[in-house]
């Protein structure tokens, strides 16, 4: 029986998640929670609950379907949810006329997924493309991670994994088999790493470190944000290791972008960067030269 986990997207004719054109599979759940994150709805490993509510018209008919009391509408018609409740039954997603309610993640097995990817294989071979796995952090569904893998390679796919670096040596061994290309997300430098994302540093190091040495192939993608991690000593780093690792193709600066703002409000989180403003295209060729130098 095949493995499954939890998908919340898959996205097709990517651009940016690798060589050539790709689908990128987005799997839930992740282990480090940075302050800027731009897929929220990623974090929490199960599927979960989101309200858009500039399309709510307070009809009210998702709080009638809802036997966990997660709608409530106020004298005035504000719809009021309780997140914590949700039970991701979808009851109320079935009767919204105006689809502003959604349920991120859905159950699927390894093999539905890949047949899904194959359905644009024709374009993977005419660009170089392939499949990429990412998330959120991929391998927290390691054994569903794993058989897709292998299921891709059965069919003769080029592999990217996207990952925040923080795999264990053992699990690393294995996913060397079946990637052609990590794209290593670099988030920070020294003990920042761990303010802004809630985990040592090391650990990243030491999975660059790990590929490196097995032979493995890697793109440093490298989210910037003003005055939070645009530091000299975070460049400085960068560019050490591309200096030092024969392995690193090339290092992608992911410069911030608001966009994730509204994600944060429809899962009912609190986004601590709601005043930053998103970098300029200078901005981001300003750090481009930075790790250039």
């Amino acid at each position: 029986m095949a493995a499954e986990g939890i998908v919340f997207d898959i996205q097709k004719f990517c651009v940016h998640d690798g060589p050539g054109i790709r689908t990128a599979v987005f799997l839930k759940g992740c282990m480090m929670n940075c302050i800027w994150c731009h897929n929220p709805e990623s974090i929490r490993r199960n599927p979960e609950l989101a309200f858009e509510s500039q399309k709510c018209i307070s009809c009210q008919a998702c709080a009638a379907a809802c036997k966990q009391g997660v709608h409530h509408f106020d004298a005035a018609g504000n719809h009021e949810v309780n997140f914590e409740k949700c039970a991701a039954c979808q009851a109320c997603i079935h009767v919204c006329p105006t689809r502003c309610l959604k349920i991120f993640g859905e159950k699927m097995n390894a093999h539905a997924v890949i047949k899904e990817v194959l359905k644009d294989q024709k374009y993977f071979k005419s660009s170089g493309g392939g499949v990429t796995f990412t998330g959120g952090e991929p391998t927290v569904q390691y054994d569903f991670l794993l058989e897709m893998m292998k299921v891709a390679k059965e069919n003769n796919l080029h592999v990217c994994l996207e990952t925040n670096g923080i795999i264990f040596s053992e699990k690393l061994s294995h996913l060397m088999s079946y990637t052609d290309l990590f794209l290593i997300d670099y988030k920070a430098t020294g003990e920042i790493h761990k303010i802004l994302t809630g985990v040592e540093e090391s650990f990243v190091r030491q999975t660059i470190d790990s590929i490196h040495k097995a032979g493995g192939k890697m793109i440093l993608r490298c989210p910037i944000v003003e005055g939070l991690n645009d530091s000299e000593e975070h460049f400085a780093q960068i560019r050490k290791f591309k200096s030092q690792y024969s392995s690193i193709l090339n290092v992608e600066i992911m410069a911030y972008h608001a966009s994730g703002l509204h994600k944060w409000e429809s899962l009912g989180i609190d986004y601590s960067l709601k005043k930053m403003a998103s970098a300029t295209p200078e901005m981001k060729k300003y750090w481009e030269a930075k790790i250039a130098e």
